[in-house]
Formats: structure tokens, C-alpha cells, sequence
């Protein structure tokens, strides 16, 4: 019974992301008395959620800055908002940073907050036991250009298969996590790259084989799965710039000392949102399999940069100027 609510929680969220990435909030100029954050309603985003929960962003912003809490359910959504001006700052995937960042150099990415945090699951029905298996099979991705889609396409690329959009036999295809439980059922998909907690629960939901691992797929523990990315227009006022990380280097420190209770605190995180327990153990096994972490693999991400430009998703792998850790240096080093 508690997998079931665990599975109705998760799913619960991503319609509440939905719905929240619609909503257009306030906004104002430089120095505005609001700030936008966005986020995830993921395990990979635990440090924005611990930050909220422990008012670590309250406390560095300040009683006159007011912080608006935005949740979305993929670095796509993410993105438009930022593009929009309904996000100022927040986590999201680094691919989807870099492909907007490209087109438009707007946005950039000033700090690190998960490693690993996403794995490769075949269903019971597939018959795939290695990665060169995934010839001629479906393969789900969260969003297209996403860091699970790069991510994948890095971990084919290592086996000599290709995508069937770029002249491959690997069919690609977009599902909300929500709903990759039902078609791993259905026998309607064989694979899924997908991130945390998702890949636990199709093990345990559907007797899924755990293909990679988080500390195998793709570029394994060095993996920059989820970035802290902030718009142009917010990095021109550098005393909220500081007061966000401030806040995110103190999530991260807190959850490396206090594991344990960072997990309750997402937890009740979680059910405030939905009204719904995760179960305990669950989510400390899927915690297990990601990194919080302040730092940016920067060869990482260029590598990504390069597979987005072979895949067509951007005209250039050019990224020079889109991660900017200054400020988080000067934090992290006081």
C-alpha cells in the first residue's frame, strides 16, 4: 500500500507542475521585491527544497524580497519561463540550459546541485540485458534535448547505436515518468532513461531490470545532472545572486551532514503539495543513487553541448561564457 501512495504522490506532482508552469507571477525590473524560483518536484532538486523548507533563501534575501516558489515538470517548461521572465533562478538539467543559452545567451548556469540521480531501466518483457540490446527497441526520454535525452544518446554513442531520428535503430520517444509504469505494463516500451525516484519505482513497480545504474550511465558520478541556472537580467543584481547561493550552498552542506533529515524534509515537502506520504525506505534507496553537490563538471557539460549539435537540437556547440561560478567560489570559500 505505501508504494501505491509513493507512485500516487509522484504522479499527483507532475499534474500540480503542470499547473503551476502556466501561472504567470509577478515580476518586476532590477531590484524587484520579487524572486522567481523555480524548480522540480524531483529528488534531484532536494537542495531548492531543503533551501525552502530550512528558509535558508528567506533568511539571504531578507524581509524585503518576497521569493515566489514555481514548480514545472521538465527543463523545457523550465526554460520558456525563464525565456518568459516568470523565472529568475532555480534547478533544472543542464541541457536544456545550454540549448536556449545557445540560440539566446540569457541564461547561465553559476552553480552545481545533483550528480548522478538518473538511471537506465529495461521492462521485465524487453528480453534487454545489455546496452547494445537497445537495437531496434523504445526507449522513453522525460523531453526532447533534455539531460536524460543527451545522457542516453552519450550511453548509445558508447555501444555504436544511434538514435532512428539521426539514422539509427533506436526509437526515441517522449513520456512523462508518470506514465512510463503503465506502458512498461502495457508492453508498450522497452527502456526508459529516466531520473529519480522514477527508476526505483519501475523496479519495484514492475519488475524493471535496472540496464545502468547512476554510477554507469553515461558519465557515471560525474554526471552534472542538475544545475542552478539564472537569467541575465537576475545576475545584473549581484546581492541577489549572492543571497541565492548563499542559500543553496547551505542546503547542500546541511543535506551532506544530515541525510536523513533532509529526506523527511522532502518528504514533507512533498505532502504538502499533494497530501500524500512517500514512503521512507523507498526514497532512501533512490536518494543512494545521486550526489548533492555544488560543483559543475565543466567537460561534462561541454560534451553535452557537442551531442546536442550532432543531434540537431542547436546550430553550435559553441557555450563559452554559459557557466559562470565566480560568485559561488567567492561564497563556497568563505
Amino acid at each position: 500500500m505505501k508504494r501505491k501512495f509513493f507512485l500516487l504522490a509522484i504522479i499527483s506532482l507532475v499534474v500540480l507542475s503542470t499547473c503551476s508552469a502556466c501561472a504567470i507571477a509577478e515580476q518586476g525590473e532590477k531590484g524587484s521585491k520579487v524572486v522567481n524560483i523555480g524548480y522540480f518536484p524531483n529528488l534531484t532538486h532536494i537542495a531548492t527544497i531543503v533551501a525552502l523548507e530550512k528558509g535558508y533563501f528567506t533568511d539571504a534575501f531578507g524581509k524585503d524580497i518576497k521569493i515566489n516558489k514555481k514548480t514545472l515538470s521538465n527543463g523545457g517548461l523550465f526554460m520558456e519561463a525563464m525565456a518568459t521572465k516568470s523565472i529568475d533562478v532555480g534547478t533544472v538539467g543542464p541541457g536544456p540550459v545550454l540549448n536556449f543559452y545557445v540560440k539566446e545567451p540569457n541564461y547561465h548556469i553559476i552553480s552545481g546541485a545533483v550528480n548522478g540521480g538518473a538511471v537506465l531501466v529495461a521492462s521485465e518483457h524487453s528480453a534487454i540485458k545489455q546496452l547494445a540490446d537497445l537495437d531496434g527497441k523504445k526507449v522513453a526520454i522525460p523531453g526532447i534535448g533534455g539531460t536524460q535525452d543527451i545522457m542516453l544518446r552519450k550511453a548509445l554513442k558508447d555501444v555504436g547505436l544511434k538514435p532512428a531520428a539521426n539514422g539509427g535503430t533506436v526509437e526515441m520517444f517522449v513520456v512523462a515518468p508518470a506514465d512510463t509504469a503503465t506502458l512498461f505494463i502495457q508492453k508498450s516500451l522497452d527502456a526508459v532513461a529516466i531520473p529519480e525516484p522514477w527508476g526505483y519505482i519501475l523496479e519495484t513497480q514492475t519488475n524493471g531490470k535496472l540496464l545502468l545504474d547512476w554510477e554507469s550511465f553515461a558519465w557515471g558520478k560525474e554526471s552534472t545532472n542538475t544545475v542552478v541556472a539564472a537569467s541575465k537580467m537576475f545576475m545584473e543584481d549581484e546581492k541577489l545572486v549572492n543571497a541565492y547561493l548563499t542559500g543553496h550552498v547551505k542546503a547542500v552542506e546541511f543535506i551532506e551532514q544530515n541525510p536523513e533529515e533532509s529526506q523527511i524534509l522532502f518528504i514533507k515537502h512533498i505532502k504538502e503539495l499533494t497530501g500524500k506520504e512517500i514512503d521512507k525506505d523507498e526514497l532512501e534507496v533512490a536518494f543512494k543513487r545521486l550526489k548533492v553537490t555544488t560543483s559543475v563538471n565543466e567537460e561534462v557539460i561541454q560534451e553535452m553541448a557537442d551531442i546536442s549539435k550532432e543531434a540537431g537540437y542547436i546550430p553550435s556547440s559553441d557555450i563559452e561564457g554559459l557557466i559562470q561560478l565566480d560568485q559561488l567560489k567567492s561564497i563556497a570559500g568563505k
